[in-house]
């Protein structure tokens, strides 16, 4: 197990360390979704996010607005969390891209993971990961697979020809 710098301290007594507040990385995982398009069709869209302009009609939830999608960017506001803006920090084709924020209330990191599953086939995972202390993570633990889920959803749903 790997610890944090606070649970370190925590561990040496210090008051302003307490385990409550020391922060680990916890990682949310979607549900795999299997797709019938082939692992190099999915990356080819999902790698430049400008490609997925035509998602934003099927973004039906209305705590989502200004949704804006760039080659290496995309940015939304979201109630009542605020603005967001993740940033692509790695591409490895045909795989995975994984992705930072730029700009976020809780600084997390997301990767989109994907795997043959024939020649013409694939499936896709979606993860986030973020330094979350226990009580933040009990609180936001439901709320962000439900979103992942949600996102994985759209992603499985659009036409990789």
């Amino acid at each position: 197990m790997v610890f944090s710098f606070g649970q370190l301290h925590a561990a040496g007594g210090s008051e302003d360390c307490h385990p409550l507040f020391s922060h680990m990385e916890t990682k949310f995982e979607s549900e795999v979704k299997h797709l019938n398009y082939s692992q190099q069709q999915v990356y080819a869209k999902l790698s430049d996010f400008s490609h997925l302009q035509a998602i934003k009609e099927q973004m039906d939830d209305e705590r989502l607005k200004s949704v804006e999608f760039e080659s290496d960017t995309i940015s939304f506001d979201i109630a009542p969390v605020g603005a967001i803006c993740l940033r692509v920090v790695e591409r490895e084709e045909p795989k995975c891209v994984k992705m930072q924020t730029e700009q976020s209330p809780l600084p997390f990191t997301f990767w989109i993971q994907l795997l043959p599953t024939s020649d013409t086939t694939s499936k896709m995972k979606l993860t986030l990961g973020a330094d979350l202390n226990p009580f933040v993570r009990t609180m936001v633990a439901g709320k962000l697979k439900e979103a992942l889920d949600k996102m994985a959803d759209t992603l499985a749903s659009i036409n990789y020809e």
